[in-house]
């Protein structure tokens, strides 16, 4: 099995808000107002699923869409069927240097907030943290996703959970974390592909139930670097996909961004220099 793009489904990248976008990927427009309509189309697609699973009440939608903060400070791979709808959605957030536990997303889980499970949690994530700061790999988190019915089950589902892997390595290998729900397998094909779950002295923290989302989630870590070998000719053939796709961004386009995330936020000095550059 080829995990190629297919002829009728196409990938595109949203940048984070602000932030330039490495000079090694081939296409990328500076549109903020073409970022907007994207990730509102993303939001609204994401929305819809959603509500169809029971994962979230009519409630929690705004004009229809699942919005999160977090949104619009981080990447989104999304993939569009033949007649230009998304179909197909992840979020990738890349966290600076020093980001303390408070500011993930998981800090947020139930598992965060159980007497029995939070300082386990709190110990397992440092422990990360502090082999990312030795290795001088960044902290991200993923989720987000996504896919239309019809595609669950198929190739697209491992490509899009491949191209989590793709897109770290292609902005310079990370530590990630994923609050992943078992739903459609969405936990066992991270896992199968090197996710495991964290631990903390030897005890392995457990799947726990979402009361947000109604479903069993998992807290799963992985290192981008160290993929299950079988999965490495098309993890080769996805960032070929990824560097050719389009990316979108309402910031600026240079090649110090990678250098600049590697310690810090961009700022707007930063900015300016990226798109002098």
């Amino acid at each position: 099995m080829r995990l190629v793009a297919s002829a009728s489904r196409t990938l595109l990248l949203l940048a984070p808000s602000q932030r330039a976008v490495p000079a090694h990927f081939g296409q990328p427009q500076a549109d903020p107002r073409r970022h907007q309509d994207l990730l509102d189309e993303m939001q609204r697609f994401r929305g819809r699923l959603y509500l169809e699973d029971n994962a979230i009440k009519p409630w929690q939608l705004s004009e229809g869409r699942h919005r999160l903060d977090i949104d619009q400070e981080s990447w989104h791979l999304l993939v569009f069927d033949q007649i230009g709808n998304v179909c197909g959605c992840m979020r990738y957030r890349e966290y600076a240097a020093g980001t303390r536990f408070s500011e993930l997303g998981m800090s947020q889980s139930a598992l965060a907030t159980s007497p029995e499970w939070s300082e386990k949690l709190r110990g397992a994530v440092d422990a990360e943290r502090n082999l990312s700061k030795h290795l001088g790999r960044t902290i991200s988190e993923i989720g987000g996703w996504a896919l239309d019915e019809v595609l669950r089950g198929t190739a697209e589902a491992l490509r899009i959970a491949l191209a989590t892997y793709a897109l770290a390595q292609e902005l310079g290998e990370t530590i990630g974390f994923g609050t992943v729900t078992q739903r459609h397998e969405s936990a066992s094909i991270l896992r199968r592909m090197g996710g495991r779950p964290l631990e903390f002295r030897g005890t392995q923290l457990p799947a726990y139930y979402d009361s947000h989302y109604e479903c069993q989630m998992e807290i799963l870590r992985f290192h981008s670097w160290a993929l299950n070998p079988r999965y490495r000719i098309w993890i080769d053939e996805i960032k070929g996909h990824l560097r050719a796709a389009e990316v979108v961004t309402n910031g600026v386009v240079g090649p110090e961004w990678v250098a600049a995330m590697r310690s810090q936020p961009l700022t707007p000095e930063l900015g300016r220099a990226a798109s002098a550059g």
